[in-house]
């Protein structure tokens, strides 16, 4: 009997965390590549009580939103009802795309945007990454967005966070000081807004 309620009660436990789908950016995800270190650092900052996904993303060297859609939508119905979302640099610019194209009936509890590309704008016009003109209107309820940018991102420059603050007047926006893209050591701040949702 005592086995029995342990198992209920690990089962309830587990059904008690709150999910994160992270998304990765493009390139390399080796270790101390690309998301890599970001993760690692959510990993430990947020602890048992979160149930963080972190798939790796079809030939991140060569991206295509195909793919990556596909993915996205394997892990999507995969995760409970409830789920917050994490996009970082290049995945990103593709959560946006595939909520706006794709939709999403869970209840997305926040959105969080780390040095996201704004395809589209000059310089960066890769069709397939390109966001539909009318893509605001048609994302899914979203609780919370939130974007994360350097004011001297050595990758994507930080005018990019300027058209998603623009399409969102409702964000709530983090800049650093910093010519971060990867941040490798971490974002404190990311893990009290997640916290605080």
């Amino acid at each position: 009997m005592q086995n029995r309620r342990n198992e209920i009660s690990t089962g309830t436990d587990l059904t008690m965390k709150k999910q994160i789908l992270f998304i990765h950016s493009g390139g390399s995800q080796g270790p101390h590549e690309g998301s890599n270190d970001l993760v690692g650092y959510l990993k430990s900052e947020l602890g048992h009580e979160y149930d963080l996904r972190y798939p790796q993303m079809p030939d991140p060297e060569n991206p295509h939103y195909e793919d990556w859609k596909q993915l996205i939508n394997r892990e999507m119905e995969s995760l409970g009802s409830s789920l917050i979302l994490i996009g970082h640099s290049l995945g990103g610019s593709v959560l946006i795309k595939y909520l706006s194209e794709e939709g999403c009936s869970k209840n997305i509890e926040g959105l969080f945007l780390v040095a996201a590309p704004f395809f589209g704008i000059k310089d960066w016009k890769v069709h397939e990454f390109v966001l539909n003109k009318n893509f605001v209107a048609a994302l899914p309820s979203i609780g919370k967005i939130y974007l994360y940018h350097s004011l001297n991102d050595e990758v994507v420059p930080f005018n990019h966070l300027n058209f998603y603050a623009e399409k969102f007047p409702g964000a709530i926006v983090r800049s650093f000081k910093s010519n971060l893209h990867l941040f490798s050591r971490g974002i404190p701040i990311l893990i009290s807004d997640i916290k605080n949702l």
